[in-house]
């Protein structure tokens, strides 16, 4: 058995979407050993800071929240599709996305980009690949119950706050129960089409997001 870790090391100085519903990870030191002899610390973070998954109510209002998924949804069997040959910006269509998985949606659907490599540059969250709300469709018609990602989102960087369409991809993804994990890092490391995905977000009480702890089990 190979297990192998897919998240980010949450730090200070990570990148962290610029807005001012997104805050800066934090750490400070209180307990000190030779003063209270002990080690303990306070930290901020966001729900949506490093990896982390998005809950339907990141989007959908009266959505269900992080503590009421359940981990049989969360971790599984999973697939693995390599995109990394898509060029920057790319739309996937619903005949792509088709094509690349032989016509067979899995529960569980993990994109490689290896989009990691571009963390901590502005092209991170503006020149990713992302998908067209048709093949998003598809995947909700065909049963997916989770879709994880190396990139920050499943949309177009254009259709942000203030667009003229506004996250489309996750209206269509959370609307149906559909979870997706995002910031995952180090998919270049998977060497099976097919594994065990473990995704652990924190347990936060109506948490429209979580940080999570994710990483992938081959067996060999």
């Amino acid at each position: 058995m190979k297990i192998i870790d897919l998240s980010m090391l949450l730090e200070e100085g990570m990148q962290t979407f610029a807005a001012h519903w997104h805050p800066f990870y934090e750490s400070t030191q209180l307990g000190r050993h030779g003063i209270e002899n002990r080690e303990t610390r306070k930290i901020i973070l966001g729900t949506h800071t490093g990896t982390h998954i998005d809950a339907p109510r990141h989007f959908i209002k009266g959505g269900s929240t992080v503590e009421q998924i359940s981990l049989e949804q969360l971790n599984g069997k999973a697939t693995l599709l390599n995109l990394t040959h898509l060029p920057k910006k790319h739309e996937i269509s619903r005949n792509e996305l088709v094509q690349a998985l032989n016509n067979q949606c899995p529960e569980r659907l993990v994109c490689r980009f290896d989009w990691d490599l571009q963390l901590n540059t502005n092209e991170y969250y503006t020149d990713h690949a992302f998908f067209s709300e048709s093949a998003c469709q598809w995947l909700v018609d065909n049963g997916c119950k989770l879709i994880a990602l190396d990139t920050p989102q499943p949309d177009n960087p254009l259709n942000g706050r203030g667009a003229e369409k506004d996250a489309p991809n996750h209206k269509i993804l959370l609307g149906a129960g559909v979870v997706i994990v995002e910031y995952l890092v180090n998919l270049s490391a998977i060497k099976t089409n097919v594994f065990t995905l473990i995704v652990a977000p924190l347990k936060l009480k109506d948490g429209d997001g979580a940080p999570a702890r994710c990483f992938a089990i081959e067996e060999v």
